[in-house]
């Protein structure tokens, strides 16, 4: 059974397919404010979503939901897991065989690393990860998506990556898609406490690709193709103080933009905070609402392949003697049934669920 844990699961041919797909709901001439084609407004009839989501979202919920109605689906779930069993302590296997059993594809949503991994090792159905502690592949649908449609390619693209690139998962899962392309090179603008985590860098070394990491924003604007900035997350840190230190260190402004090539695309996954200013929505290069626009589209594409399998029993997982996992918030953490799985990252044995090195 397919299942879409991290970008990394597919390939540049599984992805110019679900592409092709999204492009073939878009160009049809209705699709951008009514209904899609015929043939996808009834690819899903029948079929129904689980909505899991474990922490707030706004527009992966909402374009999830919309995307699974809009080609002939129907959704149910949760957006607050205080309303459910998941308060009376139930564990995430439990919840996932259950809800497994009354949908075809379950969606969820999910603030420890490798959530996704784990439910995926439950369920009879497909399951597709919105966002995890670490990962999160669909938004790097949309993010694809957006490139694509407006420059015609992704490869030999600048990309400078700003912000949180600590905590932000739509940066590790854009980096790991952007494997997939040819000739990228990745400008990562960060202060050094929310600089790249060394996972990613090993996986960047690992598939040679081209990066550099800076402090600042404005020596290196007018060299990118792509500039995606991220929010300083409130939600991921321990330590408020750090967090304030950090929070502000980055605003584009009109001013910012002057030194910018006239094609560069803003991109940023949202919400934003004070990160980018708003009278930088009124520059054409600011496409981050059509980006949250053609992340339903991509959604859209996704759900009409993977919510059409045939429900399958998940294999056994075998458990070994395997060292844990000592990242605090990795799923295995909270979830202690779990079998410790490795995977390899750069030569180095790594935690399956969460990407971290093993000691």
């Amino acid at each position: 059974m397919r299942h879409l844990i991290d970008f990394g699961d597919l390939t540049r041919a599984e992805w110019e397919s679900l592409y092709q797909r999204c492009s073939d709901i878009m160009d049809h001439p209705a699709s951008c404010f009514r209904p899609p084609p015929p043939v996808f407004r009834a690819a899903c009839r029948g079929r129904v979503m689980a909505s899991l989501f474990y922490e707030p979202s706004t527009r992966t919920n909402f374009s999830f939901q919309t995307a699974m109605l809009r080609v002939g689906g129907t959704v149910f779930g949760f957006a607050d897991p205080k309303s459910t069993s998941t308060a009376k302590g139930e564990t995430l296997k439990d919840t996932i065989k259950m809800v497994s059993g009354y949908a075809d594809v379950v969606v969820m949503r999910n603030p420890k690393e490798g959530a996704a991994k784990a439910a995926s090792l439950y369920s009879d159905v497909p399951v597709i990860n919105a966002g995890d502690g670490h990962m999160h592949p669909t938004q790097t649908t949309a993010d694809l998506t957006t490139i694509t449609r407006l420059r015609g390619k992704v490869d030999g693209l600048s990309v400078g990556l700003c912000g949180d690139l600590k905590n932000g998962r739509t940066v590790h899962s854009l980096i790991k898609a952007l494997a997939k392309f040819e000739g990228i090179k990745f400008f990562l603008i960060a202060p050094r406490e929310l600089a790249v985590p060394e996972y990613m860098r090993a996986f960047m070394r690992e598939h040679g690709m081209w990066f550099t990491e800076v402090t600042g924003l404005e020596a290196v604007i007018p060299q990118l193709d792509v500039l995606y900035m991220t929010r300083i997350q409130r939600e991921r840190f321990v330590d408020p103080l750090e967090y304030e230190r950090c929070k502000g260190v980055y605003v584009l402004t009109r001013r910012k933009l002057d030194r910018a090539k006239k094609e560069l695309l803003v991109m940023h996954p949202l919400p934003r905070v004070d990160e980018i200013a708003i009278d930088v929505d009124d520059d054409p290069r600011a496409v981050y609402f059509e980006q949250a626009r053609y992340g339903m589209y991509a959604r859209m594409a996704l759900l009409t392949d993977l919510a059409n399998q045939e429900r399958e029993k998940p294999e056994p997982v075998e458990i070994g003697v395997k060292p844990a996992c000592s990242n605090p918030n990795c799923i295995t953490q909270t979830e202690h049934y779990l079998p410790p799985l490795v995977k390899q990252n750069g030569g180095v044995d790594c935690c399956a669920y969460c990407d971290k090195e093993l000691r």
